[in-house]
């Protein structure tokens, strides 16, 4: 059966084994002018269907590689070595079963995450009987929120939600690339796409299927693979000189030795192959080593412009420092009490993304305070957050932001490295929360690291104020800060910022505009929701900034090891057309040998699926003598 798909798959390969079969058995038995007309319809069929598909591309704007194998089948028809036009036919051919066979196993960690996407949950019948497990299947996309859904063990959790059992572990691995379990207790958020340990357990959906993390990922890594990489403008770069060169050859053979055989031998060694297969399989292994990691990279053109960075900028919260921050203190305004202040801002929190909120919510809980719900809600991207609740307008985000809607809002004195979110209650100032978000470990060392591949300019840009966004610079090695900024602020700066390309690293949805604005965007999207960072170009599932040195590292490597496939499809296959205008090299001969160039150049592609890790030094922020050079 595995013999007979790969014969209906690829039916130009079935097909010219067939003829070629037939073509040397009545080339035995003495037929050789039947042999000869066989096999000199099937090319000039080939050819004709060949020459109808460049024409397509020739009207699309695209200059193919084709017009050598097209010259090459018609010049070896024309001298008589119709076997070698065969041979011309079946590597043709057997180039797309090469790349079909390559491109599966570079792909083969995006395709891991496409099948393991959840599809069937279990839901309870009778959710309020604690005792009773009785469950109805229904598709992950019918799953609604506040339905509860049994998962038994070993199970993937089908829709993000709610623990209600009060103890149990997951493998998040798949999500972020922790390779051991975590513990959850009961009101922790589990994420869709974790695989439950050895005790079933209950979980209440807090989004529908397609808001939820691994559903997220699932659709950027459908994204990813549906992108086309930039290698069609990479043969492209190559086609037309290689084309030049090889008919030079060809033409100077033929020229000096006066015998047309010449021209059709050289030819053969000058199939394009190597540029068509090469590249793309190494780009679709970057993509896959990037997958690996738990990154996210979406197409082909975001690892060649992450190869090519030269300017970086930070947002701060939730990017450079660690996204897990701790209230310190609560300065209500005259009018407000304390616990007030605090259960109006975390209950308007509860329908926030940022950073800040989980703080304050945190903070709600430890104290006992209980939330209240809203009757509306909705978050400013990058601003802040407003709510009904019980009636009064509550509104929690940055001192501009606030200021704009209470004209009363007094700034509070902040020491060095702590945060304000400001709130405001039916339009007047009602007073401030301080927290306190901590640098990234790794930070220093991923600034370090960037400036050592060739990264001229970092900086931050952040909404936060300017004594908290210095600190936190100061410890991280950015010298270049600007604060206190609005949303249309970053997005004119990051699209200012030079030298280009520029990368942009921020929370996901928070920094949608700027992402959207720098050559490349990063999303730092382990914190559930912030993964449908749609603006964001990448998106990096585990919660370190390290990764952000790996996906500028897998990068350089993939976009390196493409160019250097490449070259050595072209190196070889120039240093063979050379040998063959001696006419060492027989026609049939070099057609052979040109499948051996082609093998070659894949096999070298398929390094961009492995490369040495970013190794960073966490404590001094010095970057190992591994890290790679800047790519070209």
């Amino acid at each position: 059966m595995r013999i007979l798909r790969a014969l209906t798959r690829y039916p130009v390969i079935t097909a010219t084994v067939v003829v070629g079969i037939t073509v040397l058995v009545l080339d035995v038995a003495g037929y050789d002018r039947t042999s000869r007309w066989i096999a000199t319809v099937y090319v000039s069929l080939v050819i004709a269907w060949t020459l109808v598909g460049m024409i397509r591309d020739v009207v699309r704007g695209h200059v193919g590689l084709d017009v050598l194998a097209v010259v090459a089948m018609i010049a070896t028809l024309a001298v008589g070595e119709y076997v070698a036009s065969l041979i011309i036919v079946l590597m043709l051919s057997g180039g797309e079963a090469l790349e079909d066979f390559a491109a599966r196993r570079a792909k083969r960690e995006l395709t891991a995450l496409l099948d393991r996407a959840p599809r069937i949950a279990h839901v309870i019948v009778h959710p309020s009987d604690a005792d009773s497990d009785e469950t109805q299947d229904a598709a992950a996309d019918d799953v609604a929120i506040g339905d509860v859904l049994l998962v038994r063990p070993s199970e993937v959790v089908p829709v993000d939600g709610e623990l209600l059992t009060e103890s149990a572990s997951f493998d998040e691995s798949s999500i972020t690339g922790e390779s051991l379990p975590v513990e959850r207790a009961r009101g922790d958020e589990i994420l869709s796409g974790s695989v439950n340990g050895t005790r079933a357990v209950r979980v209440r959906a807090t989004r529908r299927s397609a808001d939820s993390q691994y559903q997220q990922i699932v659709a950027l890594v459908q994204e990813a693979e549906d992108s086309r990489a930039p290698v069609v403008r990479l043969a492209d770069r190559f086609a037309i000189p290689f084309t030049a060169v090889s008919l030079v050859i060809a033409g100077a053979a033929w020229g000096i030795s006066g015998d047309a055989t010449r021209f059709a031998e050289v030819l053969v060694l000058a199939t394009p192959c190597p540029l068509l297969i090469a590249a793309p399989v190494a780009f679709l292994g970057g993509l896959s080593r990037a997958a690996k990691a738990g990154i996210i990279i979406k197409g082909g053109a975001v690892i060649e412009q992450l190869a090519r960075v030269r300017s970086a900028a930070f947002d701060k919260t939730g990017t450079l420092t660690a996204g897990r921050p701790v209230l310190v203190e609560v300065r209500p305004a005259p009018g407000f009490d304390g616990d007030e202040l605090l259960v109006l801002a975390a209950s308007a929190e509860q329908y926030s993304s940022h950073v800040l909120a989980e703080g304050i919510r945190r903070a709600a809980r430890d104290r006992g305070l209980a939330f209240v719900g809203a009757s509306e809600a909705r978050e400013v991207a990058t601003n802040g957050v407003s709510a009904v609740i019980g009636g009064r307008t509550v509104v929690v985000g940055k001192p501009a932001y606030i200021a704009a809607i209470a004209p009363d809002t007094a700034r509070v004195e902040l020491t060095a490295g702590h945060a304000a979110a400001y709130v405001a209650v039916d339009g007047c100032f009602a007073g401030a929360l301080v927290l306190a978000d901590h640098a990234r470990p790794e930070a220093r060392a991923v600034v370090t690291w960037l400036r050592s591949q060739g990264v001229e300019r970092i900086v931050m840009l952040t909404g936060d104020a300017r004594p908290t966004a210095d600190a936190i610079a100061a410890g991280v090695g950015i010298t270049d800060v600007h604060a206190e900024l609005l949303p249309r602020e970053k997005v004119h700066l990051a699209a200012q910022m030079r030298p280009r390309p520029v990368l942009m690293v921020g929370d996901g949805v928070n920094d949608a505009p700027v992402l959207a604005a720098a050559d490349v965007g990063i999303a730092m999207g382990a914190k559930g929701s912030t993964a449908a960072g749609d603006a964001a170009d990448a998106v990096i599932l585990k919660d370190s900034l390290s990764r952000v040195a790996d996906a500028a590292s897998i990068g350089r490597d993939t976009l390196r090891v493409a160019y250097t496939a490449i070259w050595i499809g072209i190196s070889l296959s120039i240093a063979l057309m050379l040998v063959a205008t001696t006419g060492v090299i027989p026609a049939v001969a070099g057609a052979l040998v040109q499948e051996l160039v082609d093998l070659a150049t894949i096999l070298y592609a398929l390094r961009a699926l492995t490369g040495p890790p970013v190794r960073l030094d966490v404590e001094q922020g010095v970057p190992s003598p591994r890290a790679h050079a800047p790519a070209s």
